[in-house]
């Protein structure tokens, strides 16, 4: 894993739970409440416990690599926004970042777990999405340090 250099392919962010994602050029990484404009950071999200939002639902990353395998090994037609991931990334093994620290252009965060497909996402999006993201779903990560995220920022191990 040491040395790997991806980057930020595009930026998506819902404002209401359950809501379509939406292509943004850029999001605001705010440290304790999550990307500006998202329904994490407004309180919104599905997830959401008490009107808080948990380290854990701060930003979430999913690989290009991961849509283009659930598009050509499983035949599901899963456009870039319907895996509902903050961030898709190319050429980071996001499965290495848990527990570890990384950058995203000048924004430092920390890897806390896999965000593994649930029926949720399938009931939002296609169906056997479950199944070809399994183990590839993408990663939940905690912003150690505010800036601004945009489509094309290197990522780099911190």
């Amino acid at each position: 894993m040491e040395g790997f250099e991806g980057s930020v392919v595009a930026v998506f962010l819902a404002t209401e739970a359950g809501g379509v994602p939406a292509e943004a050029p850029e999001a605001r990484a705010v440290v304790g409440q999550g990307l500006e404009g998202d329904r994490y950071f407004l309180g919104e999200g599905t997830f959401v416990k008490n009107g808080e939002t948990a380290p854990r639902q701060e930003t979430t990353f999913i690989e290009v690599e991961a849509i283009e395998a659930a598009r050509n090994d499983y035949d599901v037609p899963l456009s870039l926004g319907e895996h509902r991931r903050n961030i898709v990334t190319r050429g980071v093994p996001l499965n290495h970042l848990v527990g570890r620290e990384f950058t995203v252009g000048g924004v430092r965060l920390r890897g806390l777990k896999l965000c593994e497909p649930c029926a949720h996402l399938e009931s939002l999006s296609n169906p056997g999405v479950r199944a070809a993201l399994k183990h590839r779903g993408g990663l939940r990560a905690q912003i150690l340090e505010s800036g601004t995220i945009r489509a094309g920022d290197p990522i780099s191990p911190a």
